[in-house]
C-alpha cells in the first residue's frame, strides 16, 4: 500500500497560526505598558501652599493639583512634578525652561503677563489679613500692653480732660483762699498763686491733698472737689480697663486699614501683595515658606500676615485653629490661573480642557471639595 507523504509546505502552514497566536498574546500584554509610556509628559512646577497645593506623605493634592490632574487626563498626558519653595522659584523654573506649566495658581498681573502667558482663571480670590487670636497676643507681653495703653490716643484725651477740669477748681480756690494765712494759694498775686492752687487741685483729684483751704466757702468747695476726684478716678479706671479689654479682644489690627506702620509678613515673590503692602506704608517681611511666615506671626515677630484669602482660611481652620484668625473683608480680588511660558502651545489646550471641566460640573465638584458650598 502506498502511503501519502507529508507535504513540507502544509506542515509549515499548520505551524504558522500557532506562532502568531503567541505573538498576538505577547503584544496584548505589552501594549498597555507601551501605550502608557507613549503618553506625552508635562513638566509641572509647584510650591506647597495649602489648600491650592498640599503635600501628604510625598503625594501632592490640593485644589489646584486636583484640577490640573483632570486637565491632564483630558489632554491625554501624564505629569511630572517639581516642588520648589515660593512663587519666585516657581516663575524661575518657567523662565529657565525647567517646567512647562506652573500649577499652584498665581495672581494675574500686567508685569507677569509681559513675560508669561496665563490660562483661563481657575479661581477668583482676594487678599485677607490674619492676626493672632485673643490670648495669643499682648497678654503674654504685659509691659508692651502697658506702654501701648500709656501712649495711646485714649490716654491723651483723658489727660487733656483732667487738665481742663483742674482749671476751674484751681481758680475758685485761689480767688476764695488767696487772703488766708497759710492757705493753699500763699499770696494775693495771681502768679505764682494759681500754680499752687492747680497743684492742690491735682492732688485733690487723686485724693492726695494734705492741706485744706482756710476760708470757709473755699473749704466747702474743696470738699466737693475731693468727692468729684473720687468719682473721676473711678470712672477713669473703668474706662481704661474697658479700653484695654477691647484692644485685647479686637487687636490692634482689624483689617487692611490698620496695616500702615505695622510689621506684615507675606510670601516671597508675590509681587502684587508686596507692592500693595509697601503702598500702604506697612513694614514688609517676605518668607519663602508659608510655614515660616505663620511661625513668625505666632511668635510675635510680625503683627499680621497678608496673602491669598483661601490660604489663610485653610490655615486658620487646620494647623492654626484657635491660634490665629482672619480679620476684615477680603479685598483686591483678582483671578488666579495656571502659568506657561510666553507663546506656549499648551495654553490653548489647557483653556479648552478648563472650559470642558466647567461645563460637565467637574470644576464645581472640586471647588466644593476644598472650599465647601457657598
Amino acid at each position: 500500500m502506498l502511503r501519502q507523504a507529508k507535504s513540507p509546505m502544509r506542515s509549515a502552514e499548520a505551524s504558522v497560526p500557532f506562532n502568531y497566536k503567541w505573538i498576538a498574546l505577547l503584544l496584548a500584554l505589552v501594549s498597555p505598558a507601551a501605550a502608557q509610556e507613549k503618553r506625552p509628559e508635562i513638566r509641572a512646577v509647584v510650591g506647597v501652599l495649602p489648600p491650592m497645593v498640599v503635600e501628604e506623605g510625598g503625594h501632592l493634592t490640593g485644589f489646584s493639583v486636583d484640577l490640573w490632574e483632570e486637565v491632564a487626563a483630558r489632554l491625554g498626558a501624564q505629569t511630572s512634578y517639581r516642588i520648589v519653595p515660593g512663587a519666585a522659584a516657581v516663575l524661575d523654573s518657567l523662565r529657565t525652561g525647567k517646567a512647562d506649566i506652573a500649577v499652584p495658581g498665581l495672581f494675574y498681573t500686567a508685569e507677569r503677563d509681559r513675560e508669561f502667558d496665563f490660562t483661563y482663571s481657575i479661581l477668583n480670590a482676594g487678599l485677607q489679613v490674619m492676626v493672632r487670636s485673643p490670648g495669643q497676643g499682648t497678654q503674654d507681653r504685659p509691659l508692651v500692653a502697658f506702654l501701648e495703653l500709656l501712649f495711646s490716643r485714649s490716654m491723651l484725651y483723658w489727660l487733656i480732660a483732667a487738665l481742663l477740669l483742674l482749671l476751674l477748681p484751681a481758680h475758685v480756690i485761689w480767688f476764695l483762699d488767696r487772703r488766708s494765712e497759710d492757705g493753699v494759694s500763699q499770696g494775693l498775686k495771681y502768679f505764682p498763686g494759681i500754680f499752687h492752687a492747680m497743684t492742690w487741685a491735682a492732688e485733690g483729684l487723686l485724693g492726695q491733698a494734705m492741706l485744706m483751704p482756710r476760708q470757709r466757702l473755699a473749704h466747702f468747695f474743696a470738699n466737693l472737689w475731693l468727692f468729684a476726684g473720687v468719682v473721676f478716678v473711678a470712672f477713669f479706671t473703668a474706662q481704661m480697663t474697658a479700653t484695654l479689654t477691647v484692644d485685647e479682644l479686637r487687636g490692634a489690627i482689624n483689617g487692611p486699614d490698620d496695616l500702615p506702620g505695622k510689621s506684615v509678613a507675606t510670601i516671597a515673590g508675590t509681587t502684587p501683595v508686596v507692592a500693595y503692602l509697601h503702598s500702604v506704608g506697612a513694614q514688609v517681611r517676605e518668607f519663602a515658606k508659608p510655614e515660616d511666615m505663620f511661625s513668625a506671626l505666632l511668635s510675635g515677630k510680625v503683627d499680621a500676615v497678608v496673602t491669598g484669602a483661601p490660604v489663610l482660611r485653610y490655615y486658620a481652620a487646620h494647623d492654626g485653629a484657635g491660634r490665629v484668625k482672619t480679620v476684615g473683608p477680603e479685598f483686591r480680588k483678582e483671578d488666579l490661573a495656571y502659568v506657561v511660558p510666553l507663546d506656549s502651545p499648551l495654553r490653548r489646550r489647557v483653556d479648552h480642557a478648563l472650559a470642558a471641566l466647567h461645563d460637565d460640573g467637574t470644576y464645581q465638584r472640586l471647588y466644593e471639595k476644598w472650599f465647601g458650598k457657598e
